[in-house]
């Protein structure tokens, strides 16, 4: 059994006093558990397939026509009616489909209606101008939003955190040069350098989250520093020195544990501005990949396509609920670390 310390225990009584907070992380998990295996959720390939008393699974793995019976090596269509009727259904199988059977680059091409077209019953938030499923979009777009976010958030406060502590714990020529170089720094014309890097780099999921790193590392780093600065002088830091402890396991050992606890109320808050800054510039066109499930590209499609009410406010209505939830558990983890909260919501 795990033993927290008072300090933790009076830090999460403050978090579930915070019921909107509470809620909000509840359902932020629920989407997560829904985007994450965001290609079993809306996929174009069966989950399952029984066919002649075998069991495939194409969502995981090709299965050629071949291993169903059939005269070809090519990885099976199960949207063809010659793979689902003959081949399977003669052999009393049976194919179990995705909850959406459509993936985020599929398109119909047998919809009765012109693309873009309304939410039917065939696809309950419509498609977009190029005839893909609105709602499996909005699913894998809501998946890659979400790891970007969480990655260049882990990356960018890792980063941070450490430049801060270095630069407060080491003072002198080291705080004074860091100081000076972050004014520079920040700057420098952030949509300039991306627009300029954007066309010299093909863009990618891995390129992308490089060049935003350049930039969002600064966010944390004055408030290590600060708190830092003041760790340092205590005595319990300074007899760990006259112990004879090196600066650096002292710093990792004895200041950062109670600088970073500054920097983790502001972890949900760069996590939605690293999710605002995906969409701008995928909206924008700056972004992923033409054809990538962005949410920005699919703002983009709503403005090129007003006719096609759905297609902006699924997007919209996607990310208003996510920075909100975002932001609410955001607010509920700044009382938790807040000395002058109690579960009551009143000052100790």
């Amino acid at each position: 059994m795990i033993r927290l310390s008072p300090m933790t225990r009076r830090r999460l009584a403050v978090f579930r006093a915070n019921r909107r907070g509470v809620w909000s992380l509840r359902i932020f998990l629920l989407l997560l558990v829904l985007a994450l295996p965001a290609g079993f959720v809306a996929s174009d390939r069966p989950l399952a397939v029984r066919a002649g008393g075998r069991w495939f699974f194409p969502a995981l793995r090709d299965v050629p026509e071949t291993a169903l019976g059939g005269v070809f090596a090519t990885p099976a269509d199960f949207r063809d009616p010659h793979v689902a009727e003959d081949l399977v259904a003669k052999t009393g199988g049976r194919i179990w489909w995705a909850p959406v059977p459509y993936g985020h680059e599929t398109v119909d091409l047998e919809s009765e209606t012109p693309a873009p077209s309304p939410p039917s019953g065939r696809h309950w938030l419509g498609t977009d101008d190029q005839g893909r499923d609105v709602l499996a979009r909005a699913i894998h777009g809501l998946r890659l939003s979400i790891l970007f976010g969480f990655t260049l958030t882990a990356l960018s406060t890792a980063v941070g955190v450490l430049l801060g502590l270095w630069q407060g714990y080491a003072g002198g020529w080291v705080d004074l040069v860091m100081q000076r170089f972050m004014e520079l720094w920040g700057a420098m014309p952030r949509l300039y350098i991306l627009i300029i890097m954007s066309t010299v780099i093909e863009p990618s999921f891995a390129t992308l989250l490089g060049i935003l790193l350049l930039f969002s590392w600064m966010s944390l780093v004055h408030v290590v520093r600060a708190e830092t600065l003041r760790a340092r002088n205590l005595d319990y830091v300074r007899a760990a020195r006259a112990l004879g402890l090196s600066g650096f396991r002292t710093a990792m050992r004895h200041v950062l544990p109670n600088s970073i606890v500054a920097a983790m109320t502001y972890l949900p808050f760069i996590l939605a501005g690293s999710l605002t800054t995906l969409t701008s510039l995928d909206f924008l066109g700056l972004g992923l990949p033409p054809g990538s499930p962005s949410l920005g590209e699919m703002l983009q499609q709503g403005k090129a396509n007003l006719h096609a009410p759905w297609l902006g406010l699924t997007a919209f209505a996607v990310l208003a609920v996510l920075f909100t939830l975002v932001v609410f558990i955001g607010e509920a983890v700044r009382d938790a670390f807040d000395p002058r909260k109690s579960a009551g919501g009143r000052a100790p």
